[in-house]
């Protein structure tokens, strides 16, 4: 890599007490992965700290098992209470007991991604237990303040790589701010040619990220004197979500349909739909790879070939190419249920932005905006492909 590229030396050369700068980095290029359609204006890209923070939520999850935490750094007394390492742990703690009494099951090490999946979805996170969505908001809160930290001490000095965080709404149009950015989000501004580093690079910094990460938290001390070693550090960094997570909602409304008489096409095999008893509503991207339940990332699947061809591999592009047609059908479908459609606009344009829900094209631009998306993680992550 260049010398001069910042990303490998906050990774490499920073001094660093806590992961903090780790987990920074880490979660800017999951930034990138998610909107890959975002900073082709030559302007910094504006980062909502509120979704870079729940990024550290599914980062940290597995260090903060009530019985057996992972320490992430020195333990600094906090004004009036216990000494901690992270500022955030007691919120992230009792997060994850609230998950885990809400699922009455221990919690894998992958469920913070679950979660944050949840919670970005509206409809999901409705028919959450409302103990559990302020335990939630509780540990967003505290880690959106902790992120100033290593914002600032990134690189040489103070505000070297990234300026100081500001309201969206007060910097004018020389940003490009992420598609599900709001006005009174905080933002991180990452200059164009820093954007374009992480989307280039993005699965050589995860692999660093991951690798540091690991190393950094041998060195730790533990609770007790423990020792950890970095290879059960990386397991734990690298777990992901499988897809236990039920989508009863969205398959009741694909159901209404089939009875109305509406069909559907298999997205990979073309296979025509008519029944509730006949499909899968597979992931487009599994969860595997990036956890969304996002309406456009579901379609009506031949069940067969996605249990035993399709899994948890993404399409080459030939077979990507074929699907286009097939996932212009699906969308104009879903525009036939009122909750259908309301869900793909509010997924939509909060995933790829300049989709128009109103628009008479808007089937064939999300369409569009899909293929794109799945092209680049697959690139980006040099995945098995069917």
């Amino acid at each position: 890599m260049p010398a001069a590229n910042p990303i490998a030396t906050i990774l490499r050369h920073d001094r660093k007490t806590t992961s903090y700068k780790i987990a920074l980095i880490r979660a800017i290029n999951d930034m990138a992965l998610a909107y890959p359609l975002a900073g082709g204006q030559g302007l910094p890209v504006a980062v909502p700290l509120r979704m870079l923070a729940e990024r550290w939520i599914a980062f940290y999850w597995p260090f903060v098992e009530a019985e057996a935490p992972i320490w992430q750094g020195a333990r600094n007394r906090r004004t009036g209470g216990r000494a901690q390492d992270m500022a955030f742990r007691p919120e992230l703690t009792r997060l994850r007991l609230a998950w885990e009494a809400h699922w009455r099951a221990p919690a894998r090490p992958a469920d913070g991604f679950l979660l944050a999946s949840e919670m970005r979805v509206a409809r999901r996170r409705a028919a959450l237990p409302p103990s559990l969505v302020a335990a939630y908001d509780e540990a967003l809160e505290t880690i959106i303040k902790t992120l100033t930290l290593p914002i600032r001490y990134a690189g040489p000095g103070e505000w070297s790589v990234f300026e100081r965080p500001a309201r969206l709404s007060s910097t004018g149009a020389g940003v490009e701010a992420l598609p599900s950015a709001r006005p009174d989000d905080r933002c991180l501004f990452v200059s164009a040619e820093v954007w374009r580093l992480f989307l280039d690079l993005s699965l050589w910094v995860e692999a660093l990220c991951i690798h540091e990460w690991s190393l950094f938290t041998e060195t730790v001390r533990q609770p007790g004197n423990a020792e950890i070693e970095r290879g059960a550090v990386y397991q734990v960094l690298t777990d992901r979500p499988d897809n236990r997570r039920p989508l009863t909602w969205e398959r009741n409304q694909v159901d209404i349909l089939l009875l109305e008489g509406q069909a559907f096409r298999c997205p990979w095999t073309l296979r025509r739909i008519e029944a509730p008893s006949e499909y899968d509503l597979g992931h487009l991207v599994p969860p595997s790879i990036y956890p969304t339940d996002e309406l456009w990332n579901l379609a009506p699947t031949d069940a067969r070939f996605n249990h035993r061809t399709k899994r948890d591999r993404l399409p080459k592009l030939e077979r990507l190419a074929q699907a286009r047609g097939v996932l212009v059908e699906t969308y104009t479908s879903y525009a036939q249920s009122h909750s259908l459609r309301e869900a793909l606009a509010h997924d939509g344009v909060g995933r790829f932005g300049a989709v128009d829900p109103k628009s008479d094209t808007f089937a064939q631009d999300l369409a569009g905006a899909t293929m794109r998306f799945v092209e680049h993680v697959a690139d980006s992550r040099v995945l098995a492909r069917f």
